[in-house]
């Protein structure tokens, strides 16, 4: 058993055999810094290659949930310094996600509550991913000005249909039924069942837990909702998206998603729709983390993650005046720009 010093962003212990990685900030919602970051590769490396470890477990501290993402503010503040320090966190934290993806001993993600962005990195890519009646997953990027990444765009490609996409552009929370009918979770644990989930990994492994333990998800409401999710999905363009989902009259569900669309960025809303879809043939995490290191890149020298974050987060007026402001004024050859290599680009060694 590892010492714990409580004072910690990221508790690391083992006890029974496993592994044990509590990420601890819970008055942020255990938003990840890049020192966390650094901190669950060391720990994640060391038990590779530890035979008394044999599985690892992840999990927030606090009730309101496992991770709300990304250090935004710490991003907004190296993007207006030149973005070093964003981009080295990027470059970490991508490399964490991919390594989690391809980590050889069961790792455990437990997704309660609040669980979005940076906090879908370190959890959709396990090999045992757990949520419950209280998780609130989303890839929120898009109202920030900025573009989903952490191997989201890996999932939202590959949900059923076009249920990634409505995601993506709506930047909207789902349930934990609608993760694992998307392809973000594998398991429907209860809450109040977790504390004994994690005793019986320790007392009987992970699949003796997961027999006792997990449940039958209640029904997703997106899964139930594909007919007009997949038809006005299709569209050509975000703008194309929008007026499809327009066309359904107000109080829909669909009149919902576009007014949260055009509430969004214009700029990352064209990145993200064009990266999903590139994502579709992308043949693994890795290559879509690379794909996403250069949009993120790209997007530390836009107007909008700036604004963005300064609109939600720093002055908090929600009132972001983006730029270029509308869907008509976007380019081609603006959402080109943001896929170009990044220099240097990201290089994965596999550990």
């Amino acid at each position: 058993m590892h010492s714990v010093d409580e004072n910690e962003d990221v508790l690391v212990n083992v006890s029974g055999g496993i592994g044990y990685l509590t990420l601890n900030r819970p008055k942020a919602i255990n938003s990840l810094t890049h020192h966390m970051v650094g901190a669950l590769e060391k720990a994640l490396t060391a038990w590779e290659k530890d035979d008394a470890v044999s599985a690892v477990v992840v999990s927030g501290a606090g009730d309101r949930g496992l991770c709300a993402g990304g250090d935004v503010v710490a991003i907004y503040h190296s993007a207006k310094a030149g973005g070093a320090e964003a981009r080295q966190f990027w470059h970490d934290e991508y490399l964490l996600n991919a390594y989690i993806g391809r980590y050889p001993k069961p790792y455990v993600a437990v997704m309660n509550g609040i669980t979005m962005g940076g906090g879908v990195g370190i959890s959709a890519h396990g090999s045992v991913r757990v949520v419950t009646e209280t998780t609130k997953m989303a890839m929120p990027e898009v109202g920030i000005g900025f573009i989903p990444d952490v191997g989201g765009t890996f999932i939202l490609s590959r949900a059923p249909g076009l249920l990634g996409l409505h995601a993506a552009l709506t930047g909207a929370p789902f349930s934990g039924a609608d993760a694992i009918a998307m392809g973000f979770a594998d398991h429907f644990v209860p809450h109040d069942s977790l504390a004994a989930f994690t005793e019986t990994i320790e007392t009987h492994g992970v699949e003796a837990a997961l027999a006792a333990h997990a449940q039958e998800p209640p029904p997703s409401n997106l899964l139930q909702q594909r007919e007009w999710i997949d038809r006005c999905y299709a569209g050509e363009t975000v703008a194309d998206i929008v007026a499809a989902l327009r066309e359904h009259g107000t109080g829909t569900a669909a009149a919902e998603a576009a007014d949260l669309i055009a509430s969004r960025s214009p700029i990352a809303l064209s990145v993200t729709l064009a990266a999903v879809r590139r994502a579709v043939s992308l043949q693994s995490l890795e290559d879509v983390l690379r794909q996403e290191f250069r949009t993120s890149c790209a997007s530390l020298r836009s107007h909008d993650l700036i604004e963005g974050i300064r609109a939600q987060l720093i002055d908090k007026d929600r009132n972001p005046m983006w730029s270029p402001s509308s869907m008509d004024a976007v380019t081609a050859a603006d959402v080109d720009a943001y896929f170009a290599p990044a220099d240097p680009d990201l290089e994965f060694d596999q550990h």
